[in-house]
């Protein structure tokens, strides 16, 4: 995620090697560098590396603060001194975007309390962050949120317990560290998307980057997995936040481009300077033809997809589910694509589950109908069960913030506008429940009632560093949000993280 081999190999580095892999060669001519996360097992491993060293120096690299004794252990274990230098380079997490971060860390809580394990590895990674962009945070959580409160408790004992690793310069207005719970919003990982990086986690998922392509129809050989990265990918940081509609345009384009540059096939390669002007070309040329073949691809099977699933269709319904308020139409035209063969058997399950969590305390509630049409459907039991432990999830019992009503006549005449205008996309007219919570913070009215300080200390100005974290898993319709919200609040700059990033199945 962070380095291409290529480039990691211009640095001289030309092996690499997990540290637990069993039949490693000696080689006493080359010098190794271990980067690790700082856990007992790393620490076992390389006491048992240092003991019988393979290589003639070591540069020992851990991702996060590591113990003193942990320390003593592996001094203790170099009796032919080959290490070099011992480092903390803060690196323990996953940066996603260049303002998104992931712990990818799936299902971190058990019910509504947090997996221990995975509780401190959340706050190792949150630390980690804090430290590698060298901030010391006001912390703030959601207080409907066991798990928010707890982490936020961890995350301060961290900072305490470390206080000189955190005593960074003082900014005038302090950051800040807000820490929701993605049981708040449980709609938001649940619709389809339509702008390029979130519609390719959607349809395709993202795994560190990296896309597979295996069971694209008829794909060639070194298009079976992809690299989608902003970082060494012009075109794909260009376009990741456009909508899909805007995105065909643009491969039309980069093809266009691509076709006058390609060079002649009959090319005659009379002189020196003619072969001179070629050869350096060609990688130029071999680069743009690797995007263009694969951004091709995506974007065509993305399109196979939305066809074979006759998602704009069930895109558009998913919308009016979760953000207008006409129940008897909304269960016509769940029932309607309940009923259609096109309609696949997780994208009947999503609608059914965004019914339910949008009327679940609806007087004429049509939700056992869909659950028995669910089950005609031939599908397997699964799917039932899970729309009722998404309301266990994500229903009105657990969430602390109002998903559905706008607060107050500023906002439902807002609404009402938007409808009138005939809103410039009927696909994107959702807006996650973060985006309005950010909003609030970045104008200083965040209720502290719900989102209190940790701390008797609160900020007097309003946040212009803000790192938010979701507890089980952020989205990127989110990332959009805060890519939005960034842009056009020169001055605010916000980072969003989550234990994971969510598509549907996730």
């Amino acid at each position: 995620v962070v380095y291409t081999q290529s480039e990691i190999l211009q640095r001289e580095v030309y092996l690499f090697e997990r540290l637990d892999s069993p039949n490693r060669e000696p080689m006493k001519h080359l010098k190794a560098i271990c980067f690790l996360r700082p856990t007992k097992e790393n620490v076992e491993l390389l006491v048992q590396e240092l003991r019988r060293p393979k290589y003639s120096v070591y540069f020992i690299y851990f991702s996060n603060v590591i113990s003193k004794s942990d320390v003593k252990a592996l001094a203790e274990a170099d009796e032919q001194e080959v290490v070099a230098e011992v480092q903390e380079f803060y690196g323990d997490y996953i940066a996603v975007n260049p303002h998104v971060f992931s712990l990818n860390l799936l299902g971190c809580c058990r019910g509504r309390s947090w997996d221990p394990a995975q509780l401190a590895r959340t706050t190792q990674g949150l630390t980690a962050l804090l430290l590698s962009l060298k901030k010391c945070p006001m912390i703030r959580y959601q207080l409907s949120s066991e798990p928010a409160k707890r982490l936020a408790e961890c995350v301060k004992q961290v900072i305490t317990k470390e206080y000189e690793l955190f005593d960074f310069r003082r900014t005038e207005v302090p950051p800040l560290l807000l820490i929701l719970d993605r049981s708040d919003d449980a709609i938001t990982p649940l619709l389809n998307q339509w702008t390029y990086q979130a519609m390719v986690h959607e349809l395709l998922g993202i795994n560190n980057n990296r896309i597979d392509l295996s069971r694209v129809p008829g794909i060639s050989k070194d298009l079976r997995e992809v690299v989608l990265s902003a970082e060494n990918d012009e075109f794909y940081a260009n376009n990741m936040y456009l909508n899909f509609a805007e995105i065909g345009t643009n491969i039309k384009n980069l093809m266009e481009d691509f076709q006058r540059r390609k060079p002649k096939e009959q090319q005659k390669l009379e002189s020196i300077a003619d072969m001179k002007a070629f050869v350096e070309n060609y990688p130029q040329f071999k680069k743009m033809s690797g995007t263009v073949s694969k951004h091709v691809t995506v974007v065509g099977e993305l399109s196979r997809l939305v066809a074979e699933r006759n998602l704009l269709e069930v895109s558009e319904v998913e919308q009016e589910l979760a953000c207008q308020s006409d129940h008897s139409s909304a269960l016509q035209s769940v029932r309607r694509l309940l009923q259609s063969p096109r309609v696949s058997e997780l994208d009947a399950a999503r609608l059914v589950m965004l019914y339910a969590l949008r009327y679940e305390r609806h007087g004429s509630s049509g939700l056992p109908a869909l659950l028995e049409e669910l089950r005609s459907r031939g599908g397997s039991d699964r799917y039932r069960k899970l729309v009722s432990a998404v309301v266990e999830y994500g229903g009105k019992r657990v969430r602390g913030s109002d998903l559905f009503s706008p607060k107050d006549a500023v906002a439902i005449t807002k609404q009402f506008l938007k409808g009138l205008k005939g809103i410039e996309n009927v696909y994107t007219q959702h807006q996650p429940l973060l985006q309005e919570t950010l909003d609030q913070l970045i104008k200083g009215k965040l209720k502290d009632s719900q989102y209190p300080y940790l701390g008797p200390n609160t900020l007097r100005d309003r946040p212009q560093d803000i790192i938010v974290f979701l507890i089980g898993g952020a989205t990127y319709e989110e990332a959009l949000a805060v890519f939005n919200l960034n842009r056009s609040n020169p001055g605010v700059r916000i980072v969003l993280g989550g234990t994971t990033i969510h598509n549907t199945r996730r």
